[in-house]
């Protein structure tokens, strides 16, 4: 053997050798990527009822909305139309009510006014009646009456 062929079998056993070296992580590479496609398998699978679960609860709430929707567009035309019937109300009884109240209350504060008159009128017409009274009987003045209570003067 020729040392051209020695140096050809020794680069043969050297590939050899690299070749065995390799093998053992490619095939634990093989197997890791087996595990790999089981797993995506496996969430792919379980992940496809899930969707359609998703676009279902989607697809009620989307209808749910609709519904809340509606009801939202109707409370806007009651309050719409609360505050026109407000209005309306105030333009066409406001003003005719509050001049009927404010009539009232003149006629009442002029009755009262009128009966504290007449009240103070009787009150000093006695108490002076009282003093003539007491005056003629001799005494020099006339017995107390307690006006705090108006009834008991009338």
């Amino acid at each position: 053997m020729s040392v051209g062929e020695v140096a050809g079998l020794i680069a043969a056993c050297a590939l050899l050798i690299l070749v065995g070296l390799l093998a053992y992580p490619i095939l634990k590479l093989g197997k890791v990527f087996d595990e790999t496609r089981i797993m995506v398998k496996g969430v792919s699978d379980s992940s496809v009822p899930l969707l359609g679960e998703v676009t279902t609860t989607v697809a009620t709430t989307n209808a749910q909305l609709a519904k809340v929707d509606t009801i939202t567009d109707n409370a806007t035309t009651v309050t719409t139309n609360a505050a026109a019937l407000a209005s309306l109300f105030a333009a066409t009884a406001g003003g005719p009510l509050v001049k009927a109240a404010a009539f009232t209350y003149g006629v009442r504060r002029a009755f009262g006014e009128s009966q504290r008159r007449d009240v103070a009128r009787r009150v000093k017409s006695d108490m002076k009646a009282e003093r003539k009274a007491g005056k003629r009987a001799g005494r020099s003045a006339a017995p107390r009456q307690n006006f705090d209570n108006p009834e008991s003067v009338l």
